[in-house]
């Protein structure tokens, strides 16, 4: 990914966004414009967020519009992610969004869209090769640095060997995440890598087995571990609680979920990435609603797409590293549920944390 042009990162994109409006998979909204947006999220397995905070931040912001909308979830199912396309498309939308589930099947989809005359969206994940008109995400390789800079951070100075476990090998911002972990972690002598792995799908379960066959293979010698999301620490985790290590080997995180967040305040994960669901649902309203109404989408730059050769107009945003002295943030902010965090056994932290 290029660096972003012209970067004007003061935009508000959707910051102020209601969340008190409620839609379904079926749409919702009465519409001020003769267009329709689709929205195609891409799982419920990979991360919690996609359901818990994408869906409600953009339904606020397409009922707020007062545009005809409809949001649906593809289940991990590439197949079904290009059914539900070509029912949105015959159903008369004018603008696509999608997260794709790989970039072959991401393309396909656009190329169908472009052809019926549907402006497309890439949300959070680029399709490599694909043709969508803009590109709305954090900038997936500061997430990495942020990552990167985060285990430095709580490994200190000391040798330490380090295993990767990377996010799906067909989601380029999995990449992206872990060339900008690498680009930090990489320069630092004292680290060594003693296994590096990518999680087909996100998959969480295949992580469990995917990190003890690497911690066994490294003797259990590991200080540390570049999880790319709260799923797969939570998977690491497990398996270090198992083996006696949990707390003991920092493991970073992605997403800002409420298990992340519980982990941290716990002291089994040294830290995760914010993505602000609200402000990045609020770009892709923004942009969305722009094209419904025959309006171009505010940009702050281009990212590349090398297998396309193009540069494709983009929105990007910036991550927040949290640590457990910024838990609250999360909250503050909005994007957890202080009762959620704070059930059970994590009341103590919570309160600890400032967090009520």
């Amino acid at each position: 990914m290029k660096r972003t042009r012209n970067i004007v990162m003061a935009l508000a994109l959707g910051a102020t966004l209601s969340l008190a409006a409620c839609g379904s998979d079926d749409g919702g909204g009465s519409s001020s414009s003769d267009g329709k947006i689709g929205v195609i999220l891409p799982d419920t397995k990979s991360s919690v967020r996609w359901e818990s905070a994408d869906r409600p931040a953009l339904e606020a912001a397409f009922e707020d519009a007062g545009v005809d909308y409809t949001i649906q979830n593809a289940e991990g199912d590439a197949e079904k992610m290009a059914t539900i396309a070509d029912g949105m498309i015959a159903d008369g939308v004018t603008v696509l969004a999608i997260v794709n589930l790989d970039s072959e099947s991401g393309a396909a989809i656009q190329e169908k869209a472009a052809s019926q005359g549907v402006k497309t969206i890439d949300y959070d994940r680029l399709t490599l090769g694909g043709s969508a008109d803009y590109y709305v995400s954090f900038d997936n390789t500061v997430v990495g640095e942020l990552q990167g800079q985060g285990l430095a951070d709580c490994l200190g100075d000391e040798a330490a060997n380090v295993i990767y476990l990377n996010g799906s090998p067909t989601d380029n911002n999995a990449t992206l995440f872990s060339a900008g972990a690498h680009s930090v972690l990489d320069p630092i002598s004292s680290y060594t890598k003693v296994g590096e792995q990518a999680v087909p799908d996100w998959d969480n379960e295949q992580a469990v087995t995917i990190f003890e066959q690497l911690y066994t293979q490294a003797g259990g010698d590991v200080q540390g571990v570049y999880a790319a999301n709260d799923g797969l620490a939570g998977s690491v985790i497990s398996i270090l609680e198992k083996n006696g290590q949990a707390g003991q080997v920092p493991v970073t995180g992605q997403d800002a979920t409420v298990e992340g967040l519980q982990n941290i305040l716990a002291g089994t994960q040294c830290m995760t990435v914010y993505k602000s669901a609200k402000l990045e649902a609020g770009a892709l309203a923004d942009a969305a609603i722009a094209l419904v109404n025959g309006d171009e989408a505010d940009t702050n730059g281009t990212t590349e797409d090398a297998e396309g050769d193009r540069e494709v107009p983009s929105v990007l945003l910036t991550p927040e590293s949290i640590t457990k002295d910024s838990v609250k943030k999360v909250v503050d902010d909005g994007a957890v549920k202080a009762e959620d965090l704070c059930a059970g056994d994590f009341a103590q932290f919570c309160e600890e944390a400032g967090i009520s």
